[in-house]
């Protein structure tokens, strides 16, 4: 019989197929099949940040890849493995003390996302250096700190920068995101276990707090926020948050809670410029610089991008090319590659994607509004993000002439769906599955 291992071997060979260089290398590379006992699959992976970043976003393609693997139906979970013992996900409540404390020491920090790795220029100076003053000086000037801007710009590493280097100095540290800190309360009030929640955040020095926006909607689940937030801060606790947005746009936040949050300093992360661009590719390539090197990378950064991951997507698919291509990244070949009809987001994917439908193409960048019009036009935008080069202000325009704003919005519904939605997924791989 097949061991777990081998199984989980052939599945991520049909998904590195199936998925980015760049989320294969960061997600799945280090992950490894440990047993598959009552039609439970379990993936074992370095850390807690992956476990809960597979959960959400990949676990449907996964556990079909394993059920076309196996021949049965089974389900997925992913657990931080290390040796042979399994650590459970829960929120993290991080200690350094030598080794005295009762408490689990949980890496939950991704190893990636440190202040020695976030390149700094003017768009993000300003929460960067204070990012680091909260490390050095907690609970002092910036306190709270607010973090916020569009998605990829840099706010998760940030606060992950924090973590690190909080733990570094001894400090005691508890991290959570939205959905989760939402997830674990809801759980603590069905099992009537509210104070046993609220005191997984008591006698720390730094309460870091992902994606806020996330509660904004969820009255109870705000309310703890705020019970919480309000004890910590009274005892001097260095707080974190980072949000999609500035808590002066979070219109169901109340004026009570604004007013808390611009009580320390408010930063927001704005989209790369040339020089910051320039340094990140630099960065990212980490080979001796050459004047022919240098002038491919200015090429690529003279590009108008959204968001730094946004750069380094771009870059991954250079160098992808030119790795298959058996050649070197040149001038010529970025301006290639970057203008080739191939890498344009064309007539063929919108094609596609009303074919599947059942709609015309002219349905798909007109006006019609209806539910299946409506799912199409946000799938289309997903793959022609996915597969090409293009910002957001270019996708718009492809479809039917429409705003960044709404390109983005269905990149990012499509996106959070396909975590959650089954038949979705499945619809679009096999719309992806036809791309040339």
């Amino acid at each position: 019989m097949e061991s777990a291992k081998d199984i989980w071997e052939r599945a991520l060979g049909e998904l590195q197929i199936q998925v980015s260089k760049a989320n294969y290398t960061t997600w799945l590379r280090d992950s490894q099949g440990i047993s598959c006992q009552d039609n439970l699959f379990s993936v074992g992976v370095p850390n807690t940040f992956i476990a809960e970043w597979l959960s959400k976003r990949f676990s449907p393609l996964a556990r079909k890849t394993l059920i076309e693997i196996i021949g049965r139906n089974v389900d997925i979970q992913f657990v931080v493995h290390q040796g042979e013992g399994v650590i459970p996900s829960p929120i993290a409540s991080i200690q350094n003390d030598g080794g005295t404390s009762t408490k689990t020491r949980t890496n939950t920090f991704n190893p990636k996302y440190t202040f020695d790795n976030f390149i700094v220029g003017n768009c993000n100076r300003l929460a960067c250096t204070a990012a680091l003053e909260t490390v050095r000086n907690p609970g002092k000037d910036y306190n709270p700190l607010f973090i916020y801007s569009d998605a990829g710009q840099g706010k998760t590493h940030l606060l992950h920068a924090i973590g690190h280097e909080a733990v570094h100095n001894g400090l005691r540290v508890a991290y959570t995101s939205g959905e989760q800190f939402t997830s674990e309360f809801v759980s603590a009030v069905r099992q009537k276990q509210v104070e046993h929640f609220r005191s997984k955040f008591r006698d720390i020095h730094m309460f870091l707090f992902d994606d806020i926006q996330f509660i904004n909607d969820k009255k109870q689940t705000l309310q703890s926020f705020l019970n919480t937030f309000n004890e910590l801060h009274n005892n001097s606790c260095q707080i974190v948050i980072t949000a999609e947005c500035s808590p002066k746009d979070m219109t169901l936040l109340s004026n009570r809670m604004k007013s808390r949050f611009e009580g320390g300093l408010v930063a927001s992360l704005q989209a790369p410029d040339f020089e910051t661009c320039l340094l990140i590719l630099k960065a990212k390539v980490g080979a001796k610089m050459t004047t022919e090197l240098d002038q491919a990378l200015r090429l690529i950064a003279e590009r108008i991008y959204e968001s730094v991951r946004q750069v380094e997507g771009t870059l991954a698919y250079l160098i992808a090319q030119v790795k298959l291509a058996g050649t070197t990244l040149t001038p010529q070949t970025v301006h290639r590659l970057l203008t080739s009809p191939s890498n344009k987001p064309g007539k063929s994917t919108l094609q596609l994607v009303a074919n599947y439908f059942d709609l015309s193409v002219e349905d798909l960048i007109g006006k019609k509004r209806d539910r299946t019009a409506a799912l199409a036009r946000q799938v289309a935008m997903y793959l022609l993000r996915e597969h090409s080069s293009y910002s957001f202000v270019e996708i718009g325009k492809t479809l039917g002439n429409r705003s960044h704003a709404t390109a983005l919005h269905g990149y990012k519904k499509i996106a959070s769906e396909l975590a959650i939605n089954p038949t979705l997924c499945e619809q679009v791989l096999e719309i992806r599955g036809k791309i040339k």
